[in-house]
């Protein structure tokens, strides 16, 4: 069997692949949400969320599991599980005859592709470093960002030839042809040397650690309430542009233009955190977001929640600016105390995060009322109780002398 280099372009465009299947998963879904309401015939349109937090409950639970237990096999048996569970559950979403099946289906679709999501960074941690890791990851992550901006009018184009099932033939397809990918041209990375037995003890210690660390754990809890404000947006979003504003046929190019203000704010963080710093980057970020997201409360009043398109898309362009500084700052945060158990720590914190966030994102979206408010709102609780936590549990001078001591 011939394997190819990991510096290979075909290396590249395979990791690309792996990474995208979560973002097309989500987001491609987005413009069927209102079709899927009314196929299955729910009584409340917003239910339909449920096809998005459903995909992110099974990525939490799957995080949690694949790093730690490549750790201890090896990375390819963890994504093999994971891309039979994605196919799995996408057979079960094409198939579904109830609203039940396909909750199920998507479930099975979050925990397996968890799998390539946690574990591609490892592949190239593995075999890479300095320079040539950082060149790898940024066309990877490129390819991360275009692909949330492109991903809804994909699912509209799909939308506009066949049944919204076919999104998930599309999504199968997909899995077969990187999961194949993989196996034929892709080798083991991780050395039997380089091994880490997983056990209850090991898990335990490492959750221990997790929150003996003060700053890991507010970063972590912070980053999930963020996480969870684009959640509802997102389980808002079809409702908002779809039903609210009837602007079917531009949703695609309305999702894109706040999807490119994230892709900015990451080129933009990139040029000013070493010179400013995260936690300077984060707050900076939060008062942003809370101060437009207050000035727009009042247009919102003066246009009884339902104010012209423009003025929407002028308030929610610069608020995902915002949240794209803050994403990558409060991840690198949350790890940054980590380094005794990265990898363990990394599957802790995105775990944990998703679970602060799906709640959040679900009462957001079931709060849709024909209006922005619950979307608007929701960004401003976020802003102000991500502040307050920062404010009263964040104390790197502390925690800093803590770890010098020990």
């Amino acid at each position: 069997m011939k394997h190819s280099s990991t510096h290979s372009k075909a290396f590249i465009i395979l990791l690309a692949g792996m990474m995208s299947l979560v973002a097309l998963s989500v987001d491609a879904m987005l413009p069927a949400l209102v079709a899927i309401a009314e196929d299955f015939e729910l009584a409340n349109p917003a239910h339909a969320q449920w096809t998005i937090t459903s995909l992110f409950i099974g990525l939490s639970i799957g995080q949690l599991v694949y790093g730690p237990w490549s750790d201890a096999v090896g990375r390819k048996p963890p994504i093999y599980v994971g891309y039979l569970l994605f196919i799995v559950g996408s057979i079960i979403c094409v198939l579904s005859s109830s609203f039940a099946w396909l909750i199920a289906g998507r479930v099975l679709q979050g925990m397996g592709a968890a799998a390539p999501r946690i574990i591609t960074m490892a592949l190239v941690r593995d075999k890479l470093k300095g320079a040539e890791m950082a060149r790898i990851m940024s066309v990877v992550f490129s390819v991360f960002i275009v692909v949330p901006i492109l991903a809804p009018a994909v699912g509209q184009v799909i939308l506009g030839l066949a049944h919204w099932r076919w999104i998930f033939g599309m999504l199968l397809l997909m899995a077969i042809a990187t999961g194949l990918g993989f196996w034929r041209g892709q080798e083991e990375t991780l050395t039997l040397d380089k091994r880490r037995p997983l056990t209850l003890q090991s898990f335990v210690e490492g959750l221990k650690y997790l929150l003996q660390k003060r700053s890991a754990l507010v970063y972590t809890i912070v980053s999930g309430f963020i996480f969870g404000a684009f959640m509802g947006y997102l389980n808002s979003a079809p409702l908002l542009f779809i039903q609210l504003y009837n602007q079917a046929d531009n949703f695609a190019l309305l999702f894109a233009l706040a999807a490119i203000a994230v892709g900015v704010a990451s080129l933009v963080n990139g040029r000013f955190v070493l010179k400013l710093g995260m936690r300077l980057m984060i707050k900076a970020a939060l008062w942003g977001l809370l101060a437009l997201t207050s000035v727009f409360c009042l247009l919102l009043i003066a246009s009884s929640g339902v104010p012209p398109l423009w003025w929407l898309m002028a308030y929610l362009i610069p608020a995902f600016f915002c949240i794209g500084i803050l994403f990558g700052n409060l991840n690198s945060l949350a790890m940054e105390p980590l380094g005794a158990i990265a990898g363990m720590g990394s599957a802790f914190v995105a775990s944990i995060s998703t679970l602060v966030a799906i709640p959040i994102g679900s009462l957001i979206g079931l709060s849709f009322n024909q209006t922005c408010y619950p979307v608007v709102i929701g960004f401003g609780l976020v802003a102000a109780s991500s502040l307050l936590l920062i404010k009263c549990f964040d104390n790197p001078d502390v925690e800093n002398k803590q770890s010098s001591v020990s």
